[in-house]
């Protein structure tokens, strides 16, 4: 296997590394109970998904 024949810099490792931070995750409102949810998902809060439930949820 080949090795790095010099040491690279940190300034050319974090510059490298710049894009690898984490985004936030977008997130949509629930039409039926109006929560923050993940797109294309059941909600977790009310268990609809366009407009029909999927999930049975017990109330509290």
């Amino acid at each position: 296997m080949p090795l790095p024949k010099r040491r690279h810099s940190n300034a050319r490792t974090r510059k490298r590394r710049s894009h690898d931070a984490l985004s936030t995750p977008a997130l949509s409102e629930c039409p039926n109970c109006h929560e923050r949810k993940l797109p294309h998902r059941a909600c977790s809060a009310c268990g609809y998904y366009r407009g029909r439930e999927v999930v049975k949820r017990e109330e509290v």
